[in-house]
């Protein structure tokens, strides 16, 4: 059998594109100066950039709704306003939401809301400090600012609780600013919330004052219609001379015309009792009267309540977000090592012989 003048050819391609791993390290091992010098000559680098660049500490906290210590007087004043509600609509307190949820979620909206951001930082020393005088670059670090407070809502299936991130330049004031923001987004969600019980205390005042003056009305007028039914049944009495009760009825029970039959004691007895009595009213019209005494006397609040709690409470970071200066000088450690390993087998490649 006859082989192929080819073969030989062949073989020696195979042997040329196998890869001489011996080689390769002795290779490598020469030019370990250029492996190693690349390696912490980028590690170096990056060590020096890393020092120079803008750092950034992150602190958390996570609230929930507030108890009703946190409430303070805000929670008195309000729960007499549904209570007041609950008697006059006869609505069930238990469908209400509760005022604790209320309150929070008041300052839920308020500390996710870009507003309250904003206006947070154009007030706060941190960001007075840095600005340069030039709108453009004022305009960019205040959004960068902006931007640096995080709010994540509550999810019932990945997040059980409300958390706000805050990052800053150094840990210290991660965690001060934190906490100033929650007080500031807080007090904020506090003065909307009282404005909102002082309307709500004005209208119910006003409604009030107007149910107080119907019963007084309605009360006035029957009392008139009644004086003036027994001053006309006692002129009739007088003139026929009836001076004793001619009739075995009740006189609440007997009919305004039929009044005379009372006589004239009798009549003249109801006279001046309905005098000295004036108008009459029910139990309804003297609660009401209460009630509207205390509304007259105005809501009574103290000037700051809190409206969440903490279920973790913002403290000083002990990592630090960016730089993270030893990934750096790893990732750029390795990098300068390729690129030394490539220059090492360029430069010691072997010549080909022609």
């Amino acid at each position: 059998m006859m082989r192929s003048e080819s073969t030989p050819a062949r073989r020696d391609l195979a042997l040329d594109n196998e890869l001489d791993i011996r080689g390769l390290c002795r290779t490598l091992w020469r030019g370990k100066g250029w492996v190693i010098g690349s390696a912490l000559g980028f590690a170096l680098v990056a060590l020096l950039i890393a020092l120079l660049m803008k750092q950034e500490w992150s602190s958390t906290a996570i609230t929930d709704k507030p108890t009703v210590n946190n409430l303070a007087s805000y929670f008195s004043q309000e729960q007499f306003l549904r209570n007041l509600d609950a008697k006059n609509t006869l609505t069930p307190a238990g469908d209400q939401s509760s005022i604790s949820d209320g309150a929070y979620n008041e300052f839920v909206m308020q500390l996710a809301s870009y507003d309250t951001r904003r206006d947070f930082w154009l007030a706060d020393p941190y960001y007075i400090q840095r600005k340069t005088g030039d709108d453009r670059g004022d305009a960019l670090l205040l959004d960068q600012l902006i931007n640096a407070i995080q709010f994540t809502p509550r999810d019932e299936k990945k997040v059980l609780n409300d958390s706000v991130k805050l990052t800053a330049e150094t840990a210290a004031d991660a965690n001060q600013l934190l906490r100033q923001y929650i007080d500031f987004a807080s007090a904020r969600a506090a003065l909307h919330l009282y404005e909102e019980l002082q309307g709500a205390w004005s209208a119910r005042t006003q409604s009030m004052n107007a149910q107080v003056k119907r019963q007084e009305a309605v009360a006035t007028a029957i009392y008139n219609r009644e004086l003036n039914n027994t001053q006309q049944a006692l002129k009739i009495a007088q003139q026929q001379n009836i001076d004793h009760s001619m009739t075995d009825a009740a006189p609440n029970r007997l009919p305004d015309p039929d009044m005379f039959l009372l006589g004239t004691p009798m009549l003249q007895a109801r006279l001046k009792l309905l005098q000295a009595s004036g108008p009459g009213f029910d139990i309804d019209y003297d609660q009401n009267k209460a009630m509207l005494a205390t509304l007259n006397a105005g809501p009574m609040l103290n000037e700051k309540f809190q409206t969440y709690r903490y279920l973790r409470t913002p403290e000083e970071p002990v990592k630090r977000d960016s730089p993270r200066r030893v990934f750096l000088m790893i990732m750029w450690g390795v990098v300068g090592g390729v690129i030394g390993a490539g220059v090492a087998l360029v430069r010691c490649r072997p010549t080909v012989a022609d």
